[in-house]
């Protein structure tokens, strides 16, 4: 419908379009704006325009599928289901490993902190039950990738056979072991500690006395000078207090079952079956009711020694607290 007017002077025509009157409901508005039957139009589309668009979009998306399947199979082919593309120094790890102790609070709020009350049966399981956890491994073979059949005994004159792996015995332990529940009801816990792994990382013995560093414990230094040869082929390990206090605290310590890891385990290459091996520290008589800083270092030639709160290198701390 078209308006026909003309101005104040009688000169000039403007002419308007008036819009029809839309009588539709609201409900009918909607029922038209999904499917127009005049227009054929499905959602203000016609059926040539969707398909143009769903055209693209299939083209489209194929085709970063297809550049993204092109990338991960470039970046795949580079990669090692053993073999890490970065090591050593190349890696961000680096070359200079730590040292782990178990067990861990399953509280993170807890930190490095071992604490627990001496006659409290449920506290100390809970204790217990992690060591045990983290010992299953070593104690039954059936739960490693090859049952353990990829494993041998080892010894300083009996180093691994190729593609073989050293295994770690428990038997050495001392006290440490569950049917004691690691002494801890005893009120002279033990700790586990174990070497961080660096693939292809190959300790530097100190292989003679005149080796030895000057900062190395009077003990560890009496030791060697009384041991085989064969024996100096070890990464050492010494723990005790952090500080005076933490020293006069401690009390004495005694290592399980020996005072270092034996270096035929070493490099690790990620080979089935590998298990790291582990020293167990017997706390015989450590001061009841009192916060005890501990520190454990390894001793090797190529393992650097660096103590840091943010980045603490070639050793292990935690606190140890019996009630």
């Amino acid at each position: 419908m078209v308006k026909h007017t003309t101005d104040t002077n009688g000169i000039g025509y403007e002419w308007e379009y008036a819009k029809v009157k839309d009588d539709r409901t609201i409900w009918q508005k909607i029922i038209n704006g999904i499917y127009n039957p005049s227009s054929h139009e499905f959602l203000g589309r016609s059926a040539k325009s969707w398909g143009g668009i769903l055209l693209f979009y299939v083209v489209f998306y194929s085709s970063l599928a297809c550049m993204f399947a092109i990338c991960m199979k470039g970046l795949l082919s580079t990669l090692n289901d053993h073999t890490p593309h970065f090591t050593l120094t190349s890696s961000i790890i680096g070359t200079n490993p730590g040292l782990g102790f178990r067990p861990m609070s399953p509280n993170v709020e807890d930190g490095s902190l071992i604490y627990y009350e001496a006659n409290n049966l449920t506290n100390i399981k809970g204790w217990t039950v992690e060591l045990d956890k983290f010992l299953a491994v070593y104690k039954n073979k059936t739960l490693l990738p090859d049952k353990g059949s990829n494993q041998q005994k080892c010894g300083y004159h009996i180093p691994p056979q190729k593609d073989k792996v050293c295994e770690v015995p428990l038997e050495n332990m001392g006290p440490c072991t569950s049917d004691t529940n690691y002494y801890f009801s005893k009120a002279q816990p033990c700790v586990f500690i174990k070497l961080n792994k660096i693939f292809d990382w190959i300790p530097e013995f100190y292989n003679n006395i005149t080796d030895i560093p000057n900062e190395m414990p009077s003990a560890l230094k009496q030791k060697l000078s009384t041991i085989q040869s064969y024996e100096f082929n070890t990464i050492w390990v010494t723990c005790d207090g952090e500080a005076p206090a933490d020293k006069d605290n401690i009390g004495p310590l005694k290592l399980y079952p020996q005072d270092g890891f034996p270096g035929y385990y070493y490099p690790y290459r990620n080979k089935k079956d590998y298990l790291s091996p582990l020293i167990a520290i017997h706390f015989e008589n450590p001061k009841k009711h009192t916060l005890i800083n501990v520190e454990c270092r390894a001793w090797a030639k190529n393992i650097f020694y660096k103590r840091s709160l943010q980045n603490r290198e070639g050793s292990v701390h935690f606190e140890l607290m019996i009630d």
